[in-house]
Order: structure tokens, then C-alpha cells, then sequence
């Protein structure tokens, strides 16, 4: 009689159950319903007005919510339901809806009239690669991608053909593949303002000899005709403003060597042409850590460009072709004075221009010469670039950059990363409009800013992290693990000046689809104008690395009071359909 083996697995029910109200959540319900089981539109806008800083909503405001909370909870019976009145879930939902109670507004509310060296850009770089900086393919779509996050700054490097009778677009002395320089142009025209109205600044890496630079004028005329902004003068005197702009397509570049001429004029304001209104890892490198990374300075791809202009404007021998059309089409010069350091930070008095140093020249700038680069920033455009090591289009760290008033932080946005998170939580600020005002203290003029400075704790911000829901319908059941439900736990901490670069974590939740952990922090800010609020939820394994569960970046200036629903980001930025938290946010 033959023996046999029996095996019994026992696994952990994937039970999804739909977790409660946090207790914060029903206190204030009890509270502001008086007592009762459904809370009026009347007593939803007291809580709106006291604890969510609604101060100037009125009672039509709230009907509103009301009606839009029926809808989407009781959409199938909505028009029988006579009550106009919340229940404790209606309430809940309504918190726990990232369409209906988002953590930042989604408009435009900053002043958009003072000029475009007071605002830091939404800024790529080389924005025509599909991936790596050595051997990815040139594309136009990377530029309608990075347009429509908002991206305000787009480079493209040209190089003629093989047959040197046009132009392409390509990283220069690499593998990667050309892609005409019409698409590119095309495709910007097609969808420059289809997600925001203010100026978009193609700057150009030009290695073309005068006869091409004269044909990349007449295609520049010919694409954009009276979206391009064509300056009166040779240089502007003082920057226009984002809203003066608006609509219109801005070129920067270094200006052929031989017809620069000494003075500039001020640009009349009046002939402005004004249209109506129309891989790193996600696991790499903490971004307060990218910084230590290749202390050794390298010769940057854009210095030996400019190198290289410079040698190709002073050898070349066809004179004929003076592109005189095509130095008239650069409103923001390019390029930086013979000498040091100190010389190139120059503020001058008569003209404005745009200054490019590399993440590590930066770095260098900012121990020897901090106030220098603070002071030139106020006037004229810093851009500043990945080093030419970053062959997986990874990204450096931004807040160096910024907290020097440096405009165009310019980021691989074909990478993904933490440092890419920073910037994409940057630009949500202001509607995600590409522009955000730089902070006052930063433009202060008769005090310059010391970015090594101690500063006092000027504002606190309490964090609490209630539960998270989502992941059920987004992920598979399997994702995080193959017999369990996961493991959740969160993440929370500021990147921003160093004295505020903190991260915190809550206990993790196990086996649970909704978690809930009702755990807050606390963040002493010294300058809360830069600050970004840092949030990721990750998966615990105990064998293994953590699993990734969503990410997100707020910029603390904009965030609302109260609690609210924050929706949360895959590796690359885009946005989960149902994975979001459920936070409050305090300001002491």
C-alpha cells in the first residue's frame, strides 16, 4: 500500500474592508451637526469657515458640496433623495476626495506683473531626449510631455546634417539619433499653451555655421509668426514680466560673436507683440545626499559648446550669409564675460542676460561667492545644468539652486527619481502654471540674502497622517504580496534649507488595504517659502527591499488648512487614479 504526502498551506485572507472615519473626523461631525445624523449645508460651512480656513465661504458654497457629494456617492438615486443633508459618510467622503478637497489650489494666484528674473521656471534639459544622454533616440514627444506638465524652458541643441544644408536636433558627439528640428518646433508651437498661458523660452545650443543659423530664423518666423516675441532693441534693459508674455514664444541663446554690438536700449513695454488670453532609482540617493556625489569638477557640455561656438564663429569662412535676421529673434542673450568667477556675476547696469553653470560650478559659486549669485539673480536669469556625468539622465538636487534665486533649475525630465519629485512638487505651486514667485527675502535688495545664514524658526507645520486608501484598485492583489495583504507605511519630512531637511516615518500597518495610522509630526521651518512637503508610502518586506506605494511633493507655502485628501504619484510623477491619504495640516 503505497504512502502519501498530504501539504497544507495556510495564507492570510485578502478581506478588503473599508476602514472607519478617523475619530478627528467624527469629533468634528458630532460637533458641527450639534449632535444629530446629518450635518446641513449651514453647519458644513461653520466647518469649512473654522477649521478648513474657509473664512469667506458662504453658505451657497456649501450647498454646492453637499450636491456634489450626493451625486457621486448616490449618483443612481441622487434625484430621490430629498435631503440636502451630509451623513457621517457622506462627510467623510467628501474629506477623503482629492476632486472635491485637494491640499493646494489649482489656480494661478500669484502676482504675474513683476519681471521674469523674480520667479524660478519650470525648466528641462536637453528636452528632446526619450531617454539616456548617450544613446536614446532624439524625439519631439518628450518636448509635448514635459509642455504639458507645465515645463516653461525647452533646450534643443542644433547641428547641421550630414549634408550640412540643414538642421537637426541632437545631443552632440553621442549615439543618439536626430530628429529634425521642425518637429520639434511644431510640436511646441501645437501645445506651448495648451496647459498654461505664460511665455515658453526655447533655448538653443547652436553649433550652425551663419547660413544655417539665417534658415533656423526664417523656420523660427515661419513656425511661430506673431507668437514669437521679436525684441525692439539689442538686449532687454529690464525683463518683462510673465503676464506681459503671455502667449509668446521667447529665444535664448548666445548671439553670433561678430555682430554683438556694446549698448543696449530699453525694450518698450508697448510693442510687446500681446495676444488675448487665449534612471535614478526611486530607491537612489536621498536629494540632501546628491550634492557629496563627484566632488571633482568636469568640463561642462554646455562651457565646451560655448567653446566651441565661440571657435566656429571666428573660423568659419562663409561671411555671406550674415545671420543678422536670426540675432534679431534672441530676446535673452546668452553666454557669460572673459574672466572669473566674480566678473561673470557681474550685475550691469544698462542690459540683462541669462548666466549657465553646471550643478558643481554652481556648488563652487555658492561657498565663495553665495551673496554674489543671490544679487545677480535679482536682475538677470542663472539656469544651471545637470554635469555631463549624469549619463542616465538622473538629477542633482534643486534646492541649492533655488535658494540662490536661480531661475532655471534645469532637470532631465525623462529621469525619474527623488530629485525629479522635488521638482515636480515645486512646480504645483501657482496653478502649475510654470512660473513661481520667488520668495521676497531672496529678492531683497538693500539686505542680500546669506543662503549659509542661521535663521530663526519663522513658522511650524503640524502633519498628521490619518489612513490611506486606493491601492485595492489600483494595484493587483498580488503586487505587494503574494499571500497577504501589505504592509503599509508612510513617510513624511521637508526638503528645504538644510536646517528645515527632516524625514519621519509612522509605525507600519499590517495586512491591511486601508491603513490606518493616526500618527502626526511636527516641523519647526526656517524658510517655508522654499519648503516642500515630502510624502511616500511604501510597502514593508521583511525578506526584500520595501515596495514602493506612491509619492508625493506639496510646497508647504500653498498648502491648506484642515483635512484634506492627497493624492498620490507612481516613480515617474503621474498620478495614481484612486491611491490617495488622508491628512490634516496645521500652521503654528
Amino acid at each position: 500500500m503505497g504512502s502519501y504526502r498530504m501539504c497544507v498551506c495556510f495564507t492570510r485572507k485578502f478581506r478588503i474592508t473599508e476602514a472607519e472615519p478617523p475619530s478627528d473626523v467624527k469629533v468634528y461631525f458630532d460637533k458641527y451637526a450639534e449632535g444629530g445624523t446629518h450635518m446641513t449645508a449651514e453647519q458644513l460651512r461653520n466647518f469649512l469657515a473654522d477649521v478648513q480656513g474657509y473664512g469667506g465661504s458662504s453658505t451657497s458654497d456649501a450647498e454646492r458640496i453637499v450636491e456634489q457629494v450626493l451625486q457621486k456617492r448616490h449618483h443612481h438615486i441622487a434625484k430621490l433623495i430629498t435631503r440636502r443633508t451630509l451623513t457621517l459618510e457622506d462627510f467623510h467622503h467628501y474629506l477623503f476626495s482629492a476632486d472635491l478637497n485637494p491640499p493646494i489650489e489649482n489656480q494661478v494666484h500669484q502676482d504675474m506683473n513683476a519681471p521674469l528674473s523674480h520667479y524660478y521656471i519650470y525648466t528641462g534639459h536637453n528636452s528632446y531626449l526619450t531617454g539616456n544622454q548617450l544613446s536614446s533616440d532624439c524625439s519631439h514627444v518628450p518636448i509635448i510631455k514635459a509642455l504639458k506638465r507645465g515645463v516653461r524652458v525647452v533646450e534643443l541643441d542644433l547641428w547641421p546634417n550630414s549634408k550640412k544644408d540643414d538642421v537637426n536636433v541632437l545631443h552632440g558627439r553621442t549615439l543618439t539619433t536626430p530628429v529634425e528640428l521642425f518637429k520639434c518646433l511644431k510640436s511646441i508651437k501645437e501645445h506651448a499653451f495648451t496647459d498654461s498661458p505664460y511665455p515658453v523660452v526655447i533655448t538653443l545650443e547652436d553649433h550652425l555655421t551663419p547660413d544655417l543659423q539665417a534658415k533656423v530664423a526664417k523656420l523660427l518666423m515661419k513656425t511661430f509668426k506673431d507668437m514669437l516675441f521679436i525684441p525692439d532693441s539689442e538686449c532687454f534693459k529690464k525683463l518683462p514680466s510673465p503676464e506681459e508674455l503671455k502667449y509668446q514664444i521667447i529665444i535664448s541663446t548666445k548671439p553670433p560673436k561678430e555682430y554683438l554690438e556694446d549698448k543696449c536700449v530699453t525694450v518698450k513695454a508697448d510693442n510687446i507683440h500681446k495676444r488675448k488670453d487665449s534612471e535614478e532609482d526611486a530607491w537612489g540617493n536621498e536629494p540632501s545626499e546628491l550634492t557629496e556625489e563627484h566632488k571633482d569638477v568636469d568640463t561642462s557640455e554646455s562651457e565646451a559648446s560655448e567653446q566651441n561656438m565661440d571657435y566656429e564663429d571666428n573660423n568659419n569662412s562663409n561671411r555671406g550669409a550674415e545671420p543678422a535676421s536670426y540675432k534679431r529673434l534672441i530676446a535673452l542673450h546668452a553666454g557669460k564675460p572673459n574672466g572669473g568667477l566674480k566678473e561673470a556675476l557681474k550685475v550691469e547696469v544698462d542690459r540683462v542676460r541669462r548666466l549657465s553653470l553646471s550643478e558643481q560650478a554652481l556648488e563652487k559659486a555658492a561657498e565663495s561667492h553665495g551673496t554674489d549669485v543671490v544679487r545677480f539673480t535679482q536682475k538677470n536669469i542663472l539656469r544651471v545644468y545637470p554635469k555631463g556625468t549624469r549619463f542616465n539622465s538622473s538629477n542633482y538636487k534643486p534646492l541649492i539652486g533655488w535658494m540662490h534665486g536661480a531661475q532655471m533649475v534645469a532637470f532631465n525630465m525623462q529621469g525619474y527619481g527623488k530629485s525629479l519629485w522635488l521638482m515636480h512638487g515645486m512646480f504645483r505651486a501657482n496653478g502649475g502654471c510654470g512660473y513661481v514667485k520667488k520668495p521676497d527675502f531672496v529678492m531683497n535688495d538693500e539686505q542680500i540674502f546669506d543662503p549659509k545664514a542661521k535663521l530663526p524658526v519663522k513658522k511650524t507645520l503640524k502633519v498628521k497622517v490619518y489612513m490611506g486608501d486606493g491601492w485595492h484598485l489600483d494595484f493587483k492583489q498580488t503586487h505587494f504580496d503574494l499571500y497577504s495583504p501589505p504592509d503599509f507605511y508612510t513617510r513624511v519630512g521637508i526638503a528645504g534649507v538644510p536646517a528645515d531637511e527632516v524625514m519621519n516615518k509612522t509605525k507600519k500597518k499590517e495586512d491591511d488595504w486601508t491603513p490606518v495610522w493616526e500618527e502626526e509630526f511636527t516641523f519647526p521651518l526656517r524658510a517655508p517659502e522654499l519648503a516642500l512637503l515630502r510624502i511616500e508610502v511604501h510597502e514593508y518586506d521583511m525578506s526584500e527591499k520595501d515596495d514602493f506605494g506612491g509619492q508625493t511633493c506639496l510646497p508647504v507655502s500653498e498648502l491648506r488648512q484642515g483635512i484634506r485628501a492627497v493624492p498620490l504619484f507612481d516613480r515617474k510623477g503621474v498620478k495614481y487614479n484612486s491611491v490617495r491619504l488622508l491628512m490634516r495640516f496645521e500652521f503654528t
